[in-house]
């Protein structure tokens, strides 16, 4: 009999060791973030601040789609990558995927050639698994003589991208990754219809196939009314519709080091402003790609020329882009790609 209960002790041991290392091996599959608070620490506000008053300038005269503040805008990204020795994208023209006038034009808008602008980082273990992040850059342009400036729409997304790409390109200079490669999408033509993310996709420079997730970055950079007293907050907006495990691992991820509040209401199939369809993340989704949209809601200033850069709230802006990075960190690291629902 005791020789019995010390079997089936050595048995119950046993069992909870393999249950034990089980765990832990899901979950470093899951989470890989061991120098992660050691890049996140590397944002700076004030890299953030001059973009996007660089690109809500009025030099750069509300950035229409194919108009001349639009191409100051496309140089300025550019320089940018290539003063950070981040290389270009494959097969395009000096980081410019040229988008044809005549591909984005409709009867209401006769548009001009343009460019997305496109950089990458590559992946150190699985360089054939892409992430793309994405931000428009474009904007209105000048309407009944004043420049629409776009500061938050979307020269915030645009500032947070690139902010995201220094700080990853550090980490690789240091061999910290990320394993995945980083595809950074600069589109073009969004306020008109989505066009420049609707080209790459339909003419993707990385195949589709292998893009694993998509993460879109458009306006966080104000408060809505409804979080104007406490803005300790962003909008989720899509990553269950096609990745459960997308969803709880920004969850996860924002718990640990954020602590945002994370809000669905924009998620739901019946909200009127139906915005699962209305930024650069769809194309990817009707490509069935993962995606997640962070955005920081509406607000007076949306599509004024009173979006200016003196209105951000960058330190509302910071929490919201450090939670994108770390979100971003963890989908280009664990040793699994995200998986798509069922």
């Amino acid at each position: 009999m005791l020789k019995i209960i010390f079997m089936l002790r050595n048995i119950h041991l046993i069992f909870i060791t393999l249950c034990t290392l089980c765990s832990c091996s899901d979950s470093q599959s899951q989470v890989a973030d061991d120098n992660l608070p050691t890049y996140l620490a590397k944002i700076e506000l004030e890299n953030l601040k001059n973009h996007v008053y660089n690109l809500a300038s009025d030099e750069m005269s509300g950035r229409k789609t194919g108009e001349e503040g639009q191409k100051i805008a496309a140089q300025y990204i550019r320089d940018f990558y290539i003063a950070q020795n981040i290389e270009a994208a494959q097969n395009t023209d000096n980081y410019y995927q040229y988008v044809p006038g005549e591909f984005m034009s409709t009867v209401l808008n006769t548009l001009q050639d343009s460019e997305n602008a496109v950089a990458y980082i590559e992946g150190s273990e699985f360089p054939d698994e892409y992430v793309v992040i994405s931000a428009h850059y474009d904007h209105m342009g000048i309407e009944d003589g004043q420049i629409m400036h776009g500061a938050d729409d979307n020269g915030s997304g645009t500032a947070a991208v690139m902010e995201i790409a220094r700080v990853l390109n550090d980490a690789k200079a240091h061999g910290k990754g990320p394993k995945r490669s980083v595809v950074l999408l600069h589109c073009t033509g969004e306020e008109f219809g989505l066009h420049g993310s609707r080209y790459y996709t339909e003419n993707a420079l990385y195949p589709m196939d292998k893009t694993i997730t998509n993460i879109n970055i458009d306006m966080i950079g104000r408060n809505d009314d409804k979080y104007l007293e406490e803005g300790n907050y962003v909008y989720i907006i899509g990553p269950s519709r096609l990745s459960d495990d997308l969803d709880e691992l920004t969850k996860e991820t924002n718990q640990k080091y954020t602590q945002l509040t994370l809000d669905y209401t924009y998620d739901d199939p019946s909200h009127p402003e139906m915005l699962y369809y209305r930024s650069d993340h769809y194309n990817f989704a009707k490509n069935n790609i993962p995606v997640i949209f962070f955005f920081g809601g509406t607000h007076p200033d949306y599509h004024q020329p009173t979006d200016t850069a003196d209105k951000i709230l960058f330190d509302e802006m910071m929490k919201r882009t450090q939670l994108i990075f770390a979100t971003i960190w963890q989908v280009a690291n664990r040793n699994e790609p995200i998986k798509v629902n069922p």
